[in-house]
Order: C-alpha cells, then sequence, then structure tokens
C-alpha cells in the first residue's frame, strides 16, 4: 500500500494525513474483496525497514494501528472477517499487542474473507523465523524440507497469493512474501496508496484475468 505520504506532499499536506486517508483504501478494499468472494487478503501495512523513517512518523503509524484495531473489531466480527497479524510483534508496544492477540481470538472462527495485516513483517525474516521455529521443533534432528518450512512460515494459513498490487508506481517486491511470491502474477500501478479505490481494484483484477499462468508447463499442456 504505496503512496500515502506522496499522496499529501502533492496536497502540501503533512504525511500522516496521508496514511489516515489510505485507511479508506483500506475499507474499501477489504469490502470489495468481499462482495467478490476472495478469501484471503494480505496487507502490507509496516516492514522492517519502516522503522528507519522519522521516529514522529513511526510512533503515528503505531498510534494509528492501534486505534484503527479498536475501531474497526466490531465490523470485522460483524462481517465475519477472519483477522490475523503476521510479523514480529516483540518492538511493539504491550497494549497493541494484547489488541491484536484478542482482536484474533474474538475472530478465529470466521468463515469469510481472511484479512491479514503484515506489520513489521520481512520476508527475510519470516524465512529465517521459519528455519528456526522448525530447528526448535525437531531438535534439529529432522532435515529441512520445502514443505516443513513452509509450515512455520507467518502465512502457513492460506495459500499462496495469486495477485501481488503495488501502488504508487515502484516496480518491486520490497522484501514482502518473498517465499509464496515465487508464482504470483506482479501487478504495478502508478495510482498513490489513498487513491485506490472500487475502480482501481476491478482494472487490477481485470489484468489478472488476461495473464495465462503455466507454471512451468506450456500453453499446450494447460
Amino acid at each position: 500500500m504505496d503512496g500515502n505520504g506522496r499522496w499529501a506532499k502533492k496536497r502540501l499536506m503533512p504525511r500522516i494525513s496521508g496514511h489516515k486517508k489510505g485507511l479508506e483504501s483500506v475499507r474499501t478494499v477489504i469490502t470489495q474483496c468481499q462482495k467478490l468472494n476472495i478469501p484471503f487478503l494480505t496487507l502490507f501495512a509496516f516492514s522492517t525497514e519502516n522503522w528507519l523513517r522519522p521516529t514522529q512518523e513511526v510512533n503515528f503509524l503505531m498510534s494509528l494501528f492501534q486505534e484503527s484495531i479498536k475501531k474497526e473489531s466490531s465490523a470485522l466480527i460483524k462481517h465475519n472477517v477472519r483477522f490475523k497479524l503476521i510479523g514480529d510483534r516483540k518492538p511493539f508496544p504491550k497494549k497493541l499487542v494484547d489488541k491484536i492477540k484478542e482482536l484474533e481470538k474474538l475472530t478465529e472462527k470466521n468463515t469469510g474473507l481472511t484479512l491479514s495485516v503484515a506489520i513489521n513483517y520481512g520476508g527475510r525474516w519470516d524465512i529465517v523465523n521459519a528455519v528456526n521455529r522448525h530447528q526448535k521443533e525437531t531438535l534439529s534432528k529432522k532435515p529441512l524440507t520445502q514443505k516443513n518450512l513452509i509450515q512455520n512460515l507467518s502465512l502457513n494459513y492460506a495459500p499462496d497469493p495469486d495477485l501481488l498490487i503495488r501502488t504508487g508506481g515502484e516496480k518491486r517486491i520490497s522484501n514482502f512474501l518473498i517465499w509464496q511470491f515465487s508464482y504470483s502474477e506482479l501487478y504495478f500501478t502508478e495510482t498513490l496508496w489513498p487513491d485506490f479505490n472500487e475502480r482501481a481494484l476491478m482494472t487490477a483484477l481485470f489484468e489478472f484475468q488476461k495473464r495465462e499462468r503455466r507454471y512451468g508447463k506450456t500453453s499446450e499442456q494447460l
């Protein structure tokens, strides 16, 4: 979800205004995914590298996460959304961690859209963490395979993503789900995240429908 800061800068507003406006796009995309019966949506909200941003902005984002979880909890429960957070929670304030755990518990039996939010997440961290978990669980006696590595990744409850959408014009995945994106379709748009609406999402999905997904096979084999 890239482009909040640039959206605000273009309007001579502080960066935090862009993050606030970006929340509207989050709600829009969640609602549209529900209407389309898309079962899994994963949003990259804050990377392990985002701690390098100005302290004021980082503190605001942490407060915004906490406030959003508090405000949106009722709507997620009401609309049968299962909430999951992926990422390293150790640096978070205890109050935020408690709110995350509470919302995950309240929505764990919901059967609609599974909404995963990546906060303090990095693909490299995810793989290293999965290896360490495997070694701890097996006392390093079992050889590491793709299967048991996948079982220890943060997104082990979901299939690999079909589509990556990156807004804001950058054409890279920026350390997001680098294991899971092996065969995902990539879609990049110049649209800044606060301007990403229903039409922009549908444009991305129509483009996805045109792609031929061969997974190493030839077109004739499909």
